[in-house]
């Protein structure tokens, strides 16, 4: 049997939260798009499957997610309405993004364009900057946490922690493509850090840049021990060579946030300006 609650369209998922469709999940949570009746607007909420309301290690984390989305103010993230983790189907009630998840969009319609792609970078970017300067790892930086919406959001923060703890990891964290060498082999790689996250933008820029992952999935983390793939030839230099330089396996050689940001700016300014009847629209 599925570890689903079996809700359909227009079930009541807990009082005032209507479902109106699926919307994804993982292995602790199904995802449901629903009607606050509160906030008399669309939400999405993270419902916690009936397998895992008993497990001490999924209600910590949803009280960890609750705890860093109650403390962070940015447009680069979901933001969180409400939560319940005494209700029989524990939840949390968080902000709908229009737009699909990257990881969709790329199995789709393939490789981002460079318009796409350079604002991506720019906003996540920006949501990283901040994070490291509220003392947070994401730590699961990956295309299916990313919603591109206007603009881009990093969902799903269920694994997201203090710096300080972060540091003090001993046991992977992290999904597989994903992870930093030092997320895989925490001590022997190296320590997580805020570094950790700009290794997992790299690896989402790559995807977004070539339409296929810098490591496969088998064997498992090939990123300790092999090269990444090779770009595609139409990638930029320049680009190709930042998000290889986030990339890097010693965490001390990745870029920060603001020095990604502050190389896709110029990229972005060089790219062709839209024109309508032969007149360039000016910005």
């Amino acid at each position: 049997m599925s570890d689903t609650w079996g809700l359909a369209g227009g079930d009541t998922i807990a009082p005032g939260l209507t479902a109106v469709r699926a919307v994804g999940g993982g292995e602790v949570y199904e995802a449901w798009l629903a009607f606050d009746e509160r906030l008399h607007a669309p939400v999405v909420v993270k419902l916690m499957r009936p397998g895992h309301v008993d497990v001490e290690s999924s209600r910590t984390g949803l009280l960890r997610e609750v705890e860093m989305l109650s403390c962070l103010n940015h447009p680069g993230v979901v933001r969180l309405f409400a939560y319940d983790d005494e209700a029989e189907r524990p939840y949390l009630v968080l902000e709908n993004i229009d737009g699909p998840n990257l990881s969709s969009l790329i199995s789709k319609h393939g490789y981002l364009p460079l318009h796409q792609l350079l604002p991506l970078g720019l906003e996540l970017s920006s949501a990283l900057h901040y994070l490291r300067h509220e003392g947070v790892c994401h730590l699961d930086v990956k295309p299916s946490n990313v919603i591109m919406g206007a603009p881009a959001k990093l969902i799903d923060l269920s694994v997201a922690m203090p710096v300080v703890e972060a540091r003090a990891l001993d046991h992977p964290v992290g999904s597989d493509e994903y992870m930093a060498p030092e997320q895989c082999l925490p001590g022997e790689q190296g320590t997580i850090d805020h570094a950790s996250d700009m290794w997992g933008l790299g690896a989402t820029m790559f995807r977004a840049a070539a339409g296929y992952r810098a490591f496969d999935r088998e064997p498992r983390w090939q990123q300790l021990t092999t090269d990444p793939a090779p770009l595609p030839h139409f990638v930029p230099t320049a680009l190709g060579d930042l998000i290889l330089a986030c990339l890097a396996p010693d965490p001390t050689d990745r870029p920060l946030p603001s020095d990604v940001a502050g190389a896709l700016e110029p990229m972005l300014e060089r790219l062709p300006q839209a024109r309508l009847s032969g007149f360039k629209i000016s910005r």
